[in-house]
């Protein structure tokens, strides 16, 4: 949910669109073992701010790929799960942690190089 200018380039700068940010994927990752309250998230997710979460909960909501159901009960619930359409896009993102998984030694080792302001 940016505020765009224009059409998209092509289909990754629109997937990218969608899950742009460091906190999306993970996201999108947590959701698909099965549908989860807020703190669930927060706890799966532990460095993620509540602000953060629930702006980024907010933009997929607002994109399709992720469904808020509220149940009207005392204490209120709220639950996210996947839809089909954030459902697909997992499946399209499965390749990208195959090859994270396969490289993840590399990744560590060179992190310190690629982002030295953090190390």
């Amino acid at each position: 949910m940016s505020a765009r200018k224009g059409p998209y380039e092509c289909g990754l700068d629109a997937a990218v669109d969608v899950i742009g940010g460091k906190w999306k994927v993970l996201l999108l990752w947590a959701l698909a073992e099965r549908p989860q309250r807020f703190g669930e998230l927060r706890r799966e997710l532990p460095k993620i701010s509540e602000k953060v979460l629930t702006q980024q909960l907010r933009e997929l909501e607002a994109d399709g790929i992720v469904h808020r159901e509220h149940f009207p009960q005392v204490p209120p619930k709220v639950e996210y799960s996947l839809t089909d359409f954030g459902l697909s896009l997992n499946e399209a993102l499965a390749p990208l942690g195959a090859w994270g998984r396969a490289h993840i030694a590399h990744l560590e080792a060179t992190y310190p190089q690629r982002h030295p302001a953090e190390a």
